[in-house]
């Protein structure tokens, strides 16, 4: 029985020391002394006083060391210095020899080969290797300044966790955030609930994301924007390459444009600061003077290109647009915000009210002054048809030159083989007769898609015919075709595929 408890009480103390770990070594101090009345238990040491304890060097003014408990209290001037690569100055310094921990305040500075940390009080966890503070700090490295309220850092991982009222400072731009994980030794930051980028050139808005300060590379995935000047860029995700001044945006992507009043939408973009120019696929949408009367343009491919005063915007492959009275859709269009001029190309097709006009070419000319349609020009095969109740109201020529009054349609000269076929009513509506007639030219006023008055230019040749004079096989000019099943009729159409 007494052998056992020999072996129990044994092993306690070995527990117990191991519990208490290696004891701190008092290397040199100018004098010691003890006072039990006032430090009982503890041995008072003054003058370039040092100690060591597994892999620190302590040098203080005084100290005072609590042998048993393998607690020591340091004072004025303390340095502590772990191997070579951790170098911490102070006014006062506690450390536990048993854990291993050490809380030091007065002007605490540390420093290692990648950053230096200051702040009024710090707490060092040797055994995790960790630093932390809760009344604020200030770390450096080779690039950036960065504050917060409270923080984290990692000596292992060069890993500094940041929360509350977290401020980096770049020489290029200022981030702020409530949390933030920064790697020193690669200047790489995670970002996590609202924060913010400034710089001269843009302001960057996210609550979840990633910047490589070094490399100026940063990629966002939560409520991200970015603002230049005049421009905002929103998108589920968003990577932007500061250098190049160049972002890439992914799903629900937004870009605004107050000064043109124009906003390019769609499921991917990628945007060149530099140049102030972007392209959008993936359901891509351009929506022009957003202040009045919205025109929306979808196409499979859409290009805005160069600055403000001469910016264009180009739609490829399958392009339809829509406006209150005005749509249309053609193979692809290119739309100068410069001189006001838009041009369709392959195939287009344009609804103005009431009337569908076709041909080779067509022009639309905007009034950048009132941002109102000014004029018209179709090239080539040029074509007009305006449904009647009984018929179409049709002109035709080679090229057609059209002139818009409050968006309306209202003159139209038709040169080179013209040619019109129209029903003529009279004040009541009732049908009087219709008129068929070609000539080299005709000059043509109208009102909401219909004929008010024409005049034939060089000998024209046709009539008015009664209704039942004229076969309703000749009631259609050569090439016509009416198409408006595939005009759209809302913002939403502009999106819909047409069969081939």
């Amino acid at each position: 029985m007494k052998s056992i408890l020999l072996l129990i009480l044994s092993c306690f103390f070995s527990f117990s020391g191991l519990a208490q770990g290696k004891r701190i070594q008092i290397i040199h101090s100018d004098n010691s002394s003890i006072d039990e009345v006032r430090l009982p238990g503890a041995t008072i040491l003054l003058g370039n006083v040092v100690i060591r304890h597994e892999g620190i060097k302590l040098n203080c003014k005084k100290a005072v060391h609590y042998k048993n408990q393998n607690f020591i209290k340091a004072y004025g001037d303390v340095v502590l210095n772990q191997g070579d690569s951790i170098v911490q100055t102070s006014q006062y310094t506690e450390y536990n020899g048993n854990n291993q921990k050490a809380l030091s305040w007065g002007n605490v500075i540390i420093k290692d080969s990648k950053m230096t940390l200051s702040t009024d009080t710090l707490n060092f966890d040797r055994n995790r290797q960790l630093l932390y503070y809760r009344y604020g700090a200030t770390i450096k490295d080779s690039i950036n300044v960065l504050t917060s309220n409270r923080g984290n850092y990692h000596l292992d991982t060069n890993k500094f966790q940041a929360v509350s009222d977290v401020v980096l400072t770049n020489p290029d731009y200022v981030l702020e955030s409530n949390h933030l994980d920064y790697y020193t030794n690669s200047g790489q930051a995670y970002l996590y609930g609202p924060s913010t980028i400034t710089s001269d050139d843009n302001l960057i808005y996210c609550e979840k994301g990633f910047y490589d300060t070094k490399a100026n590379i940063s990629h966002f995935t939560k409520n991200a924007r970015i603002e230049f000047d005049e421009k905002e860029i929103k998108a589920d995700s968003l990577f932007y390459n500061r250098n190049l001044g160049f972002a890439s945006a992914s799903n629900n992507m937004v870009i605004i444009d107050t000064l043109n009043h124009v906003v390019l939408k769609g499921n991917y973009a990628e945007f060149f600061e530099k140049v102030d120019s972007a392209f959008v696929i993936k359901k891509a949408l351009a929506i022009t003077n957003t202040n009045k009367d919205s025109l929306f343009i979808h196409g499979d491919t859409i290009l805005a290109t160069g600055k403000p005063d001469k910016r264009i915007i180009r739609a490829y492959h399958s392009v339809k647009f829509f406006k209150s009275d005005l749509s249309g859709k053609c193979d692809s269009i290119h739309s100068n915000q410069g001189n006001g001029i838009t041009q369709m190309f392959r195939s287009p097709i344009l609804w103005s009210k009431k009337s569908q006009i076709t041909g080779d070419t067509i022009q639309l000319l905007n009034n950048t002054a009132t941002n109102t349609l000014d004029s018209l020009k179709v090239l080539r095969n040029a074509f007009i048809i305006d449904k009647d109740s009984i018929g179409y109201n049709q002109i035709k020529g080679r090229n057609l030159y059209g002139k818009f009054e409050e968006n309306d349609l209202r003159f139209v000269n038709i040169i080179g083989n013209s040619e019109v076929i129209h029903f003529v009513r009279d004040e009541e509506q009732a049908l009087i007769g219709i008129e068929k007639t070609s000539c080299s030219e005709i000059h043509f006023v109208l009102r909401d898609g219909k004929i008010e008055s024409s005049k034939f230019i060089n000998l024209p040749d046709g009539q008015t015919y009664p209704p039942s004079r004229l076969p309703k096989n000749a009631r259609k000019l050569r090439g016509f075709i009416w198409r408006e099943s595939e005009k759209p009729l809302s913002k939403n159409d502009i999106f819909i595929k047409d069969e081939e």
